[in-house]
């Protein structure tokens, strides 16, 4: 039997993709930084089938809390076929009135968590030779105003990965890059403003609102298919290249779509 691990496992997406690896027969461990939530959720499926559910409840950006989880992982016989970075946090607030608090903890939990989660369980992945699932977003190909620091650690993510993905092909490790837009998950309800506090004002978007349980699904699927990257989303794909081949306007088309960001 195949595991999974997934970060953020308690809601949103990775509530779906705890679910999604669950009904294709995976065994899943689910590690999420709410303890009650986690419990309950895990519950859910172990009632199920409780010997394909396991639980760890800890803050990704804890350096020795995730030496911890390995080391469990190592100590419990654990396999690990599939490890989803999954956990993330957002903004909105513009770049010149944010504190450098609310940065660095963005960079902590979109970038520097997940790198080294992946780097302390790449021994286990070489003896599966298994996969690592990132899920990045748009922002991390093309700038979203308000979004300065999310855009940048999104954006260090797909970096690095795409690089590891070259090196440890030889192991026979395999990277998929997610690429998703907007999804109704809690990342936004949840997003910091300039001051570190919760953000007071609604979200911009653009394209549709897409649900969880789809997007786990097709990233399911694309694993499956060997595929290395993933852009679910038609729209913010074209967009995206829109800010590649004429940037000014695409500049022009987003200040006149996040306007509102301007106002706060």
């Amino acid at each position: 039997m195949k595991t999974v691990m997934i970060t953020g496992a308690a809601s949103g997406l990775g509530w779906a993709l705890s679910t999604a690896a669950f009904e294709r027969g995976y065994r899943v461990v689910m590690v999420d930084m709410n303890a009650v939530l986690l419990e309950a959720r895990a519950e859910v499926l172990g009632r199920r089938d409780p010997q394909r559910v396991a639980s760890r409840a800890l803050d990704i950006t804890d350096a020795q809390a995730l030496q911890d989880l390995v080391m469990w992982l190592h100590n419990n016989g654990e396999r690990l076929d599939v490890l989803i970075n999954n956990a993330g946090i957002t903004h909105r607030s513009l770049a010149a009135r944010t504190a450098s608090s609310v940065f660095r903890k963005v960079m902590a939990v979109d970038w520097q968590a997940p790198v080294d989660l992946t780097l302390a369980c790449m021994p286990l992945l070489r003896e599966s030779r298994g996969a690592i699932i990132n899920i990045g977003s748009m922002a991390g190909w093309m700038p979203v105003l308000g979004r300065a620091g999310y855009c940048s650690a999104k954006s260090a993510l797909a970096q690095f990965f795409e690089v590891l993905r070259a090196e440890v092909a030889g192991d026979g490790i395999r990277v998929l890059m997610v690429y998703p837009s907007f999804l109704d998950t809690p990342i936004e309800k949840n997003a910091l403003g300039h001051d570190g506090k919760p953000a007071r004002h609604s979200r911009s978007m653009i394209g549709r609102m897409q649900t969880p349980e789809w997007m786990a699904s097709g990233i399911f699927d694309a694993l499956d298919a060997g595929k290395k990257r993933l852009f679910p989303d038609r729209f913010t794909w074209f967009a995206s290249l829109l800010w590649r081949l004429a940037p000014d306007l695409y500049q022009k088309l987003m200040v006149r779509k996040f306007a509102s960001e301007l106002e706060q």
